[in-house]
């Protein structure tokens, strides 16, 4: 067994490497594979153990008992969200996924895909020529409308959207702030505090409101959204005597929880793969054309997904540069070896999806946006290098329900639209808890097309 694991270098007394995480994270996390495989990180008070290995990572991801849902991310996560199948402990899992996972069966994404169109479309219609737009802003909204009207068919009103939408960013502003302070100090009433706390429980009222609504009314007619997948699933296990259903309380938390991961994190790479795509020219002329062979101007629908490849290979590639779930805990189950330390139960333990994306023995020039590191294939989730969906039993539920959303609305705006940046300044990412853009605002003309032949 080996010594002590070192410390990472920059601690500060008292802050540790607080002031890292908030100056510069990534520069931070994408230095410590240098000084090892295994690094302590201090938090203020606390301490947790940060991996950079990918072995290691797999290793974690793999063992998922053993390396539970927990630490200070997805504790501030369930202040909001509950024991939603994203951040539930291990102990409610198997059940949560065998509930949650028909409703995202291949079978049902043709029909979730129809929905999406029209909902790129309804965003992407409002823009006019010239007009300057707020990138992640639209995003947002076409992933936040597609995800409600796949979840509660249109059950929200433009207003109260706005809204939800303007909460689920406080929140992941206010998660990642959360989680790198004491706890103690999330509870002094700042007006950051307040913000999070009001946003956190409007989100929940909001879509709390649309299952009361829905299960009550549960058999009067017949619908085909993710809801009624979520209402109608039954839990037949051998744990289980009796056939059971989700309660209103892990319903109304997998509504909620699913809500926040599918639509701020696919509209973070979306913004993304269209600040690289047009900073990138020969990689925007390519989409453009390939948008323009299989659409000819018209908006992408199910039928064109395998028509569209080198689409998904920008957005995966996008994924591997900027993945937007980039920094994520666990908390050990019981003392185990990892790499050679004994590490307690108890242990927070850190891995990066970034940090692995990053590492150039992985990825050869890992700074350098080249979708066709993917031109021979799609990731080979066995070797779990590409972790921007997570690995093994907790690998995300709704990985294709995002891919197929995220190539659908990239190739219907390259097909019908030109974005143009605005700044030459680099964009950077903004401090929150999935990595999405800084200040992205670019212009936006209108493309013309010939009629297909």
């Amino acid at each position: 067994m080996r010594e002590a694991i070192p410390t990472a270098q920059g601690a500060v007394p008292f802050l540790g490497h607080l002031l890292s995480l908030v100056r510069d994270p990534l520069g931070f996390l994408t230095g410590l594979p240098e000084q090892g495989e295994i690094m302590r990180v201090r938090l203020g008070p606390a301490q947790a153990v940060m991996v950079c290995d990918a072995a290691l990572t797999r290793q974690l991801l793999l063992q998922d008992s053993l390396f539970d849902k927990g630490g200070p991310l997805f504790e501030r996560f369930r202040d909001v969200v509950g024991d939603g199948l994203p951040t539930c402990p291990h102990s409610m899992h198997r059940r949560q996924r065998r509930l949650t996972q028909p409703a995202f069966r291949p079978k049902r994404m043709e029909d979730y895909a129809r929905t999406m169109t029209e909902q790129i479309s309804t965003v992407t219609d409002t823009w006019r020529d010239g007009q300057r737009i707020d990138v992640l802003s639209e995003m947002l909204a076409i992933t936040g409308r597609s995800l409600i009207a796949t979840m509660y068919g249109n059950a929200l009103t433009a207003p109260h959207l706005r809204q939800t939408l303007e909460d689920l960013v406080t929140v992941f502003t206010g998660v990642y702030r959360r989680m790198i302070v004491p706890r103690l100090l999330n509870r002094v009433p700042t007006p950051g505090n307040l913000r999070f706390s009001r946003a956190g429980a409007r989100l929940r009222r909001t879509l709390g409101e649309i299952v009361t609504d829905r299960r009550a009314q549960e058999g009067a007619a017949e619908t085909e959204d993710l809801l009624s997948a979520l209402l109608a699933a039954r839990d037949i296990s051998e744990e289980h005597a009796v056939t059971a259903r989700l309660s209103d309380t892990e319903l109304s938390d997998q509504v909620v929880s699913l809500f926040l991961a599918g639509t701020e994190t696919t509209a973070t790479a979306l913004a993304w793969a269209l600040h690289l795509s047009a900073i990138h020219p020969h990689t925007g002329v390519r989409l453009r054309d390939e948008a323009d062979q299989v659409l000819h101007g018209r908006h992408a629908t199910y039928a064109d997904l395998p028509h569209l490849p080198f689409t998904r290979q920008v957005i995966t590639e996008t994924l591997r540069l900027y993945p937007p779930a980039w920094l994520l805990t666990r908390t050990l189950a019981a003392d185990t070896d990892l790499g050679g330390y004994a590490l307690p139960a108890g242990t927070t333990v850190i891995y990066s999806p970034f940090v692995i994306h990053h590492r150039p023995d992985l990825f050869p020039r890992p700074e350098r946006f080249d979708p066709d590191r993917w031109a021979n294939g799609l990731p080979n989730p066995q070797d779990h290098q590409f972790i921007a969906f997570g690995a093994g039993a907790r690998k995300c539920v709704g990985d294709q329900f995002a891919l197929t959303e995220a190539t659908l609305a990239l190739a219907t705006i390259v097909a019908q639209w030109h974005l143009e940046p605005l700044h030459q300044h680099r964009v950077r990412p903004a401090l929150a808890a999935s990595l999405r853009p800084r200040h992205l605002s670019m212009q936006a003309s209108r493309r013309s097309h010939r009629p297909a032949l």
